[in-house]
């Protein structure tokens, strides 16, 4: 039975690339109590990519803090990221495991879906994200989830994660419905002072 290791609680911060500026802004997110980082991002520059998912794993390491990759396995193995996270469109959970190993954590989007989550939990998923649950500049036009999406999963036995236009004024709600980890990319990274907008969602989960 794999055990991965990480924070129960707290911001899960999602980054927006391409910038240049992303290392200084991450590290200011971790400054401010990010529990994770994800590297996110879109577009097709794969040696781009795994330069800064490289920098970006060894700060992680630096802070103890998990580093998550989205959508790219085999970028989180080439970097020794902390595992992966996956979309509906991505790799299995199993296909994951057997390349990223027993450690990593392998995170599925389960959107607003219950029986989504119950197959992922079933499949070996480590965390399950349900959103979007406000309106998201991200992602406009995301399906939406409900807080009672939250309390039924929470049988499942696995941290939840929360996305989708939560800001620490609207995440109190989620939190107390089961949300584990607030996610946030424009909350946080669209910020003009990172290191205090991750600060005051770190600071919901030591109220």
């Amino acid at each position: 039975m794999h055990m991965p290791a990480f924070s129960a609680r707290g911001l899960y911060a999602v980054t927006d690339g391409p910038r240049s500026d992303l290392l200084e802004v991450c590290a200011a997110a971790l400054a401010g109590g990010a529990a994770i980082i994800q590297y996110r991002d879109k577009t097709a520059d794969r040696v781009r990519h795994r330069d800064e998912a490289a920098q970006l794993a060894a700060l992680c390491v630096r802070h103890g803090v998990p580093l998550i990759i989205n959508d790219d396995v085999e970028l989180a193995a080439q970097v020794g990221a902390t595992g992966v996270h996956l979309g509906e469109d991505d790799a299995d959970i199993a296909t994951a495991r057997m390349r990223l190993g027993n450690g990593a954590i392998i995170g599925v989007s389960c959107y607003d879906s219950l029986d989504r989550a119950r197959r992922a939990a079933a499949g070996g998923a480590d965390y399950l994200a349900f959103g979007a649950f406000f309106a998201s500049p991200t992602k406009p036009n995301a399906r939406r989830a409900t807080p009672d999406l939250l309390r039924a999963a929470r049988t499942f036995g696995r941290p939840l994660v929360a996305i989708g236009g939560i800001t620490p004024d609207n995440a109190q709600l989620l939190i107390e419905a089961g949300a584990d980890f607030i996610a946030a990319i424009s909350g946080v990274f669209a910020a003009a002072d990172v290191e205090s907008a991750a600060r005051r969602y770190a600071d919901l989960f030591h109220k």
